[in-house]
């Protein structure tokens, strides 16, 4: 084996022991790279590196975009839009069999649009729609899994930080990314509103029809929500009509979000300094991984696995869609034992590479594009499929009376959905390509 690989492959081993044992992330990352840069080069290579790295790493305009979409989101948790959303979904839908459970899903996907956060929006209807579940019969397993699956609309729909990570780690639009990513979070939305469906129909037990509401609830309803709609649709469609970048979208976005909240009560002095102080913990966090990452790919750049790696598959004639699938299969894996976010930091400069160098009949900025898409989906799933599953424990921290293994029994008629969107998503690169086609 050539000693790029074995040096490459050691200084995987040693971050994933060090992950194991809980070490920060982003510190492991960041000391991994550190030890492997030094071995190749010298102290003062890395000194030299380091002297100027960091700087343009953070001066970086693109990089404004992750704490303004947390910042809008944490502003739309505590100003209660996602109460709202649910409120609004369920006086639709509610009053048929499932039709709470769907009410979570269609919530969950519009609150996307205003947060970009899994983790938050997962938290949110968890203390939003789990209580009206439970009064209402709601199966506890089902519910919670139905919150956590619901939960993974807060990256698929756009806009997602997990995108804009990929983006920029990647060289990639943010823009494009975004428009990519619509069709393939709306065919998740209509696929789980199919499993539900299919779930109450064999066991009617696990999600009764909820009261009909009043003409004046309904009434009130809807007209509550309609800020929050007019906010994703300026947010989301400012950005694919070209009126706003990224960055200027999530600006307005928050800005959006902080006056409805003021203006309607919700959102108190005491709510606005912990969005603050949860954005700058959050962008902070992010930050450290981008930083541990960045020294790490420079780790891998140096050894030249990646390019060496990619060059041999090439060679080898392998079919394209076969490495495709095996990159997937590992992404699934790694996502059901590490966070999304390290996760994708950690693989992107072995497997990115790889990707781009393989022929599936697109540009190399459409594989690119439609390899983040895909990257978005398995991350998806890697958030509610077990060992791990974030959102599961996220859930599982607000009802903290079901089981987990209940809440997993609850998310698995989502997984089947979830792997045949990837296999759709895989086969007809359209699904990702076809808006970013007419717009871009």
């Amino acid at each position: 084996m050539a000693p790029e690989f074995v040096l490459a492959a050691t200084g995987f081993a040693v971050l994933l022991g060090l992950i194991a044992i809980r070490a920060p992330v982003g510190l492991a990352m960041l000391l991994v790279g550190i030890g492997g840069y030094v071995h190749i080069l010298d102290w003062t290579a890395l000194g030299n590196y380091l002297k100027t790295t960091p700087y343009h790493l953070f001066s970086n305009y693109t990089l404004s975009v992750i704490p303004l979409f947390i910042l809008m989101g944490a502003l739309a948790e505590r100003g209660g839009l996602a109460r709202d959303l649910f409120a609004a979904a369920n006086a639709l839908i509610g009053r048929k069999p499932g039709g709470m459970a769907m009410g979570v899903i269609g919530a969950c996907a519009c609150f996307g649009a205003v947060c970009g956060s899994s983790v938050a929006t997962t938290a949110t209807f968890g203390r939003a729609a789990l209580p009206e579940l439970r009064r209402y019969g709601y199966d506890p397993g089902f519910s919670t899994g139905t919150i956590a699956v619901g939960g993974t609309l807060g990256i698929l729909i756009p806009p997602s930080v997990i995108l804009v990570v990929y983006a920029i780690s990647t060289e990639q639009n943010i823009a494009k990314l975004f428009m990519a990513a619509l069709i393939p979070g709306l065919i998740a939305v209509g696929l789980y509103i199919l499993a539900i469906a299919i779930v109450v129909r064999l066991k009617p037990e696990l999600g009764p029809p909820g009261a009909a509401p009043s003409a004046a609830e309904k009434r009130r309803a809807f007209l509550n929500v309609i800020p929050v709609l007019l906010i994703a649709f300026v947010v989301v469609g400012g950005i694919y009509g070209g009126v706003f970048t990224p960055t200027e979208s999530a600006a307005v976005g928050c800005v959006a979000t902080l006056l409805v909240g003021l203006l309607r009560g919700t959102l108190k002095p005491r709510h606005v300094r912990d969005s603050l102080l949860a954005t700058a913990e959050t962008s902070a966090m992010i930050f450290v991984i981008l930083l541990g990452a960045e020294v790490f790919n420079a780790f891998l750049a140096l050894s030249q696995a990646p390019d060496l790696l990619a060059l041999w598959i090439t060679e080898q004639d392998f079919p394209p869609h076969g490495v495709l699938l095996i990159l997937l299969v590992a992404y699934i894996v790694l996502g059901a034992v590490m966070d999304e976010l390290a996760m994708i930091l950690l693989t992107l400069p072995v497997f990115f590479p790889v990707v781009t160098a393989l022929d599936f009949g697109l540009t190399t900025e459409e594989t690119a594009i439609w390899f983040g898409i895909l990257v978005l989906v398995v991350v998806g799933i890697g958030l509610t499929a077990p060992p791990i599953g974030l959102n599961v424990f996220v859930v599982s921290g607000l009802a903290k009376d079901v089981p987990i293994a209940r809440t997993y029994r609850g998310v698995l008629p989502f997984l089947g959905m979830d792997l045949i969107r990837l296999g759709l998503c895989v086969a007809f690169p359209a699904l990702s390509l076809w808006l970013v086609r007419l717009l871009g």
